[in-house]
């Protein structure tokens, strides 16, 4: 599509629906796992994705093309995502201290009635993709962002660095410090790093005592998860990632659970773009 893309957005902000819902559907599912991984809660990053999208149809005509479109729409995302005061995390902000002694405190017994006859391995699964995404939130939301693109992206510091508004350098520099912090905590915490005290299928018990977790409702594993191919072209420019850090890269790529065609369908039939485009 990249080599069409200046010519869609011509288009699209001339009014042409079917070159908006391409521009849109090109780039929701990576929009939604940097919501994910932003925001820790598939609800608040469904909410998102919305209201990203609809940023990028207000904020379309001012697209200088100097960049890809994926880079700028993430760069639309990042902006929204860093200053969210919606979502449950920002209301109630976490740290790695208090997540530390969370998890020192966290173990009781997985016993039947706790499980609900939902296997034992599937709910450490689903807190594992839980624990992470809401692991990232004790980082604060700049510093989150700057972690999560490179991630994303493999540590492409020149595409993070755009996407954010830095050097490529200030952003190495940056993502550097905030790796080792990362690492710090994944090595005496996470057992998924080797060497950490806390372990998925021990915690499950706990999770769901203190409702962090419901075998009735597994909003990960629920979730269609995007194949290697569909990935592939999000992450072509890779630096060598340290031993911790593939906690996190180690995780699946979700496919949105919007769609962007019915919601721009939505959106136009509601009279809701003229009023959209005025406030743009």
């Amino acid at each position: 599509m990249q080599n069409k893309e200046p010519e869609l957005i011509g288009q699209a902000v001339n009014g042409d629906k079917k070159a908006l819902e391409t521009l849109l559907l090109s780039v929701q599912d990576m929009l939604y796992n940097l919501s994910l991984r932003m925001l820790g809660s598939p609800q608040d990053a469904e909410d998102a994705v919305q209201e990203i999208m609809i940023k990028i149809i207000t904020q379309l005509s001012t697209f200088r093309k100097e960049s890809a479109f994926s880079t700028w729409a993430y760069r639309v995302a990042a902006n929204y995502l860093i200053n969210c005061k919606k979502s449950m995390f920002a209301q109630r902000p976490l740290s790695f201290e208090f997540y530390g002694e969370d998890i020192n405190m966290g173990f009781v017994p997985n016993t039947e009635d706790l499980l609900q006859g939902v296997e034992e391995e599937i709910l450490a699964d689903e807190l594992k993709a839980s624990c992470t995404n809401v692991m990232l939130q004790c980082l604060d939301p700049e510093s989150r962002c700057i972690y999560v693109l490179g991630l994303m992206f493999k540590a492409d510091s020149r595409v993070c660095g755009e996407i954010l508004g830095l050097t490529a350098e200030a952003y190495r520099q940056r993502l550097s410090r905030i790796r080792k912090k990362v690492a710090a905590f994944l090595g005496e915490y996470c057992g998924l790093s080797g060497t950490g005290k806390c372990n998925c299928q021990k915690r499950v018990g706990y999770a769901i005592l203190t409702h962090r977790l419901n075998p009735g409702n597994l909003e990960y594993s629920s979730q269609e998860k995007l194949d290697h191919y569909d990935t592939a072209k999000f992450t072509e420019a890779m630096e060598e990632m340290d031993r911790l850090s593939g906690v996190f890269t180690q995780l699946p790529q979700y496919r949105s659970p919007l769609d962007a065609k019915s919601f721009l369908k939505k959106l136009l039939k509601s009279g809701s773009m003229d009023v959209i485009r005025a406030e743009g």
